[in-house]
């Protein structure tokens, strides 16, 4: 036998007692519990949620803020259009001033509190050149110099010098943004959450809207956040109040929450009304400078009933650029009205949302009162083809999720009449002619407007107008899109607007040379809902047939009215020659 079997064997084989303790937890079964192992504590979970400050802080390019160049672009754009929406608002003729104001680094960090710092390792820089690589450029340098006066002494074309490249993204440039408007302005309570809340504000709603994400200033304030780390300081009044409010305050990415550094009530002895915006940001006046002031001029064509003051400041004096883009007309389009949705154009989330917010209890009364194109009899119609489960007297909020189902369906498959059209607000004929004359100042020019069509239930309206000649226009096409009274300047090539244009229209048969003549192409979409393509929204699609159909047929009436004109100007001008030739006779 082996006694080394048993565990409370010694090592001189007599087995050893157990004690008192160990004994009471045999008899009590405890002894047990404290051999096991302890179990681990649960693992916490890895899910996790971004608020909607982050999420577009993490796909800024979303919104139009790919890059420092575009981000100064998209900034000044933003605040424009919530000037424009804001005069607008109350019937008053937008008065704006844009100043874009260049701040070097070192008046950045003075501004900031840092000192700046001398290099120490000049290697470790990226824009550092060794010896060796700038003994390698300038022999590059002067070879292409050599070569250059070889050509100049031939008489062949000389270029110019290529400018430097850096390796890496070099110096940050930092500019301060204000936009000032004679608009509605804000209230005092609201201005924290109008500026430092994403997805929250007062243009939400079915309504032909500037805005294409509803960000507005809010995403401005976060690239300033991202890009500079300072807040956004902004002055409002509204008509009547005799103060200002003065807010200063940046925005709590993670929590999307107004972090408010200021905000106080201050004299308005002026009586002013509107609202002043500035917030300081990263960006880039070189790259998207023609951009800009392209921006502008396209904004002064759509909207002649404004008036815009563009400057842009800096310490180098030859940098220094003031705009005025004077108002030509004090005729305004009609405000967008707020309209009910169509109900070939609702989706089931939507008649949920619907159905949670409507104040009519019951389903006749609910078809009635929340949709367009529905008439009482209409809806007991609709009601009777639901089938025996629905009656006019149904209380919504009691409606299955299978009811829905049937509801969504049966909007989708029945007749409705389409929407009007009469919530849209269109620039007009006699604004966009205005425009085009004041800016291009053509030697002919073309509008038409077509009746309100439909796409997927939403209602548009295509403004377009054709010019001939005039100041800085290049030979041939040049298209100028708008979408909802906004310019449209990037993505153009596959824009239904730019192909059409290239594609759809023989220029030749209405007497216009597409190749020498200078065309100017202005064509604006205006709807309750854009159907823009692409993650930045900067375009329509070609694949839409009723907006490519309505486009095509606009272009074509103004290349009929500028043909007349063109015939009856080369009539007139070869009645002129024969009068000449007979008088030489």
């Amino acid at each position: 036998m082996d006694d080394s079997s048993d565990g409370g064997a010694t090592a001189g084989g007599t087995k050893k007692k157990p004690s008192a303790a160990a004994a009471k937890g045999k008899a009590t079964g405890k002894g047990k519990a404290t051999s096991k192992a302890v179990p681990k504590a649960k693992e916490s979970s890895l899910l996790k949620q971004k608020s909607p400050a982050e999420f577009f802080a993490e796909n800024k390019n979303i919104a139009g803020f790919d890059n420092p160049g575009k981000s100064l672009y998209t900034t000044m754009r933003e605040l424009v259009e919530n000037a424009l929406d804001s005069a607008e608002s109350i019937s008053e003729l937008p008065d704006i001033e844009i100043t874009i104001e260049e701040i070097t680094k070192s008046k950045f960090n003075t501004m900031i509190g840092l000192v700046d710092r001398e290099r120490v390792d000049e290697a470790l820089y990226d824009d550092f050149e060794s010896s060796k690589a700038r003994e390698k450029r300038l022999a590059k340098e002067a070879r292409f110099q050599e070569t250059q006066a070889k050509n100049s002494a031939l008489g062949k074309k000389v270029k110019d010098t290529p400018a430097a490249r850096g390796k890496g993204r070099g110096e940050a440039s930092f500019f301060r943004v204000t936009c000032k408007d004679n608009g509605r302005g804000m209230p005092h309570e609201d201005i924290p959450n109008m500026f430092g809340r994403v997805l929250s504000g007062t243009k939400y709603g079915l309504r032909q809207t500037r805005g294409k994400f509803g960000l507005g200033a809010k995403m401005a304030l976060i690239w300033s956040k991202m890009s500079t780390g300072l807040p956004i300081d902004i002055k409002s009044s509204m008509k009547g109040q005799d103060y200002i409010t003065f807010c200063r305050l940046d925005i709590d990415i993670h929590k999307n929450v107004p972090h408010i550094h200021l905000h106080e009530k201050r004299e308005n002895n002026d009586h002013w009304h509107g609202a002043e915006i500035q917030v300081i940001i990263e960006g880039n006046w070189t790259t998207h400078r023609s951009r800009i002031l392209h921006y502008m001029r396209q904004m002064a064509v759509i909207t002649p009933y404004a008036q815009f003051l563009f400057r842009f400041l800096s310490d180098a004096a030859e940098k220094n650029l003031t705009i005025k883009f004077a108002r030509r007309t004090d005729v305004m389009p009609p405000v967008p009205l707020l309209t009910k949705h169509h109900p070939s154009a609702v989706d089931l989330l939507l008649i949920k949302r619907l159905i949670t917010d409507t104040t009519k209890p019951n389903l006749l009364q609910f078809l009635q009162h929340e949709f367009v194109n529905i008439s009482k009899a209409h809806a007991d119609r609709l009601i009777g083809e639901m089938g025996p489960d629905f009656s006019a007297k149904t209380t919504v909020n009691s409606l299955t999720s299978q009811q829905l189902v049937r509801i969504h369906q049966l909007f989708r498959q029945a007749k409705f009449d389409d929407p009007s059209g009469n919530c849209l607000s269109p620039a007009g004929e006699y604004n966009l002619r205005l425009g085009i004359i004041k800016e291009l100042h053509p030697d002919l020019v073309a509008t038409h407007a077509s009746s309100p069509q439909v796409f997927e239930g939403h209602p548009f309206i295509v403004e377009a107008g054709v010019s001939i000649g005039g100041k800085d226009v290049k030979q041939g096409l040049n298209i100028f899109r708008f979408a909802n009274r906004i310019p449209l300047l990037f993505e153009q090539g596959a824009d239904v607007i730019t192909r059409t244009a290239l594609k759809r229209i023989n220029w030749s048969i209405y007497k216009i040379n597409q190749q020498q003549d200078k065309i100017g192409v202005f064509v604006s979409i205006v709807s309750t809902k854009i159907p823009f393509k692409g993650t930045g929204k900067e375009y329509i699609g070609d694949d839409i047939t009723e907006i490519a159909d309505a486009v095509k047929s606009a272009l074509k009436q103004c290349c009929v009215q500028l043909k007349s004109k063109i015939v009856k100007k080369l009539q007139a001008r070869e009645q002129q020659d024969r009068k000449r030739n007979s008088s030489r006779k």
